[in-house]
């Protein structure tokens, strides 16, 4: 199958939008996806170290099963739609997107540490850069606002150090 274009990114931004608003409308809250992925990470640890979940005033809180949240249900439906927006594409590939300086190794290792940071970060922070800024931004909450100026100023700052890693 012949790849397509890629979606307007204005189409896209429009859809994600409604998106935003029909959640607001429909359940009252906005998007996020850490909330989803730290019940499904407590449900397991609670399959292998129930005294210790139970005994965690944090975890015992989330310990419940984890399809009790519809924030696992839109993951589930973000990893579904990606599939079939890839497949219907033509662009359902496995690779690995890297710069020419950088081994598939590496590529995989800086990945899974800047992810586990963000994870961290997203836990630390009792949420995700997602739902802060699609939530918070959609709501005008000044601290989102000023949220994702700096993780853009982050991202642009970084950039300088792992550039070279792509060009």
């Amino acid at each position: 199958m012949k790849e397509k274009k890629h979606w307007s990114p204005y189409v896209a931004g429009i859809g994600l939008g409604l998106t935003l608003l029909l959640a607001f409308v429909l359940v009252g809250r906005g998007l996020g996806s850490s909330g989803a992925m730290m019940r499904f990470e407590i449900w397991v640890m609670n399959l292998f170290a129930a005294d210790h979940v139970a005994g965690n005033p944090y975890f015992s809180n989330y310990a419940e099963n984890p399809l009790s949240d519809w924030l696992v249900f839109e993951v589930i439906g973000i990893m579904i739609g990606g599939f079939i927006s890839g497949a219907l594409a033509g662009r359902l590939k496995f690779k690995i997107g890297k710069g020419e300086r950088i081994s598939g190794k590496n590529r995989l290792i800086l990945a899974f540490l800047g992810g586990s940071i963000m994870g961290f970060g997203a836990r630390l922070a009792r949420g995700c850069a997602s739902g802060m800024a699609l939530t918070g931004g959609a709501t005008l909450a000044v601290g989102s606002w000023a949220f994702m100026l700096m993780m853009f100023a982050g991202g642009y700052m970084m950039a300088y150090f792992v550039k070279r890693q792509w060009v």
